[in-house]
């Protein structure tokens, strides 16, 4: 009875830490780029790291329509060594392997927009070295990891893919936007045109008589 109850209780307690991981990975990252302005974030990473950044911008007033969501965007190592640069980019993802024990940075700049503000919308999740003296005994809490780093990375998907939905969606939105107001632009014109010409010809054909 007494194993039974320890059994029960392993298992429950596995399965609040499972829920605590989930609950754990639910928060977007999002920051809003004001012109003129950047935004830093770093992660301490070991040697044998691994780590994977994916951004999506969109207008921070909900309207992508303008062409203009390009910002800079660079990953430094320890050393301030530049890995990886994007300019002028839309979206993007970079995945890198750490080759030093550290801090690494990443940054997200608007300097070169002097007038539109913009959202960011990015995902941090990679792989994790793990020495063999530091892995769990407990065959179910590794378990309980690997599900909780899948399900990290499958949520961080959804997130970059709907931020590309949203941003897609407004571009599609306003462009049916200017085409329905252009319609009816052209529609004016030409019934403006039309109601012209009629009085025109009407009065080109009158008769006048001199009295």
């Amino acid at each position: 009875m007494m194993h039974c109850r320890l059994l029960f209780t392993a298992s429950l307690a596995l399965y609040v830490f499972a829920l605590l991981a989930f609950c754990g990975v639910v928060s977007a990252h999002n920051v809003k780029l004001e012109p003129r302005r950047r935004e830093c974030f770093f992660e301490d990473l070991r040697k044998g790291d691994t780590m994977t950044v994916s951004y999506q911008v969109g207008d921070s007033h909900g309207d992508s329509s303008s062409g203009n969501l390009g910002i800079d965007f660079w990953v430094t190592d320890p050393k301030n060594q530049v890995l990886k640069t994007d300019n002028d980019e839309s979206h993007g993802e970079y995945t890198f392997n750490a080759q030093q024990s550290g801090r690494f940075t990443y940054c997200f700049s608007n300097e070169a927009s002097g007038l539109v503000a913009k959202e960011v919308g990015f995902n941090v999740h990679g792989i994790v070295y793990i020495d063999a003296s530091d892995v769990p005994a407990d065959p179910f809490e590794v378990e309980v990891k690997a599900l909780s780093n899948v399900v990290e990375q499958v949520k961080d998907e959804l997130e970059y893919l709907l931020i590309r939905e949203r941003v897609h969606r407004n571009t599609a939105e306003s462009t049916n936007s200017r085409v329905k107001w252009w319609s009816l632009f052209q529609l004016g014109v030409v019934a403006g045109s039309g109601i012209f010409q009629v009085y025109y010809l009407k009065r080109f054909f009158e008769v006048k008589s001199v009295v």
